[in-house]
């Protein structure tokens, strides 16, 4: 008897659709890309990609944290590690300290640069929303390769379609997380957390100070950004 409830072959099938289109949207811009089922192969793909002796940073990205990338480079042992958002040996969050800002420097000279994106759109477009500006930053120059991993999830039809995603969900889920995993009180009365969306305030601590749109790389750097689509829903 055939189980009419279970919808998963369906899912997949659309999921790998927007990620193919999107992936024709990528490579028109000069950005390489790949599709792959799952977050287990994922992280393989990520281990080919990183050279033993390459020295690989990171940007925020819950993403990379689901994939396990960073643990499974800490296994291996083959690779110098600059990793901001690591905790160090008495339990700090090295993201908010000087240690951890150090590091963000560090890592416009890394070989390898891990981040995820806030949103995608399916012409090929990058969209992110940082509070620093480390991430996008690096994302644009410094790393000699730059690996974004990203869930299916993240991609939008255009670039109003993903502002409106992250300044109504993911900018205000990040903050949640970053007080609630983190212990960042500094972000405890951001209007966002009071509201559940942005509201485009002012505060000291607010995390969208810095919006970029990657429309792209000249010839150049052509492939120097390499987006890892999966088929999975990851990240926020």
């Amino acid at each position: 008897m055939t189980e009419h409830t279970n919808l998963e072959a369906e899912t997949a099938w659309f999921r790998e659709c927007a990620a193919r289109k999107t992936i024709t949207g990528l490579e028109a811009r000069n950005i390489s890309a790949q599709y792959v089922t799952t977050r287990q192969e994922a992280l393989s793909v990520l281990l080919d990609s990183i050279p033993p002796t390459a020295v690989v940073a990171r940007g925020d990205s819950l993403t990379l944290d689901q994939i396990g990338i960073l643990s499974a480079l800490h296994e291996r042992g083959q690779n110098t590690l600059i990793d901001p958002f690591g905790i160090d040996d008495k339990g700090r969050w090295l993201a908010g300290t000087d240690e951890g800002h150090q590091m963000k420097r560090e890592s416009f000279l890394s070989d390898v640069f891990l981040t995820g994106t806030n949103a995608l759109t399916t012409d090929g477009k990058l969209v992110n929303v940082d509070g620093v500006g480390g991430r996008v930053a690096a994302m644009i120059f410094g790393p000699n390769k730059v690996i974004v991993v990203a869930g299916v999830n993240k991609i939008v039809k255009d670039v109003d379609s993903a502002l409106k995603r992250i300044h109504e969900f993911a900018a205000p889920m990040n903050a949640k997380r970053h007080l609630l995993r983190h212990h960042a009180t500094q972000l405890a009365d951001l209007p966002c957390l009071k509201s559940g969306t942005c509201v485009d305030c002012h505060h000291d601590w607010r995390i969208c100070h810095f919006t970029v749109i990657i429309d792209g790389v000249r010839l150049p750097e052509r492939g120097r950004i390499h987006v890892v689509l999966v088929g999975e829903d990851l990240g926020l």
